[in-house]
């Protein structure tokens, strides 16, 4: 099971960075989205997963860790806002430049 996950990580954070690395704005998104999934798999691994314990403790003694949770939470609310943030300032920068490449030159511009 930890192999697994691990092997999950590693492939959404390199399959992130890939993306990230093109020179599109599009592939970009995609790229910070995959690695801020990347993320929150690697911070609930950090808290130890544990199967059918309740997060909150009840009495029993038996709980699982709720801190990994709440900061997947929050996490989960910053990368939506980021995520807007920029897809807005994506598609502002189509509209005035023309084109979506992150350095703003258009393909012919880009091969010279």
């Amino acid at each position: 099971m930890e192999a697994l996950l691990a092997l999950c990580i590693g492939l959404l954070t390199a399959c992130g960075v890939y993306l990230a690395l093109r020179g599109r704005t599009f592939s970009l998104v995609l790229g910070l989205t995959l690695i801020s999934y990347a993320v929150n798999l690697f911070l609930f691994a950090m808290g130890r997963l544990t199967l059918g314990q309740p997060p909150v403790i009840d009495g029993s003694g038996q709980h699982a860790d709720p801190l990994p949770q709440a900061l997947v939470l929050t996490a989960i609310v910053i990368g939506f806002a980021m995520t807007a943030f920029v897809i807005m300032l994506a598609i502002k920068a189509k509209a005035e430049l023309g084109n979506d490449h992150v350095d703003g030159l258009s393909d012919k511009d880009a091969h010279d």
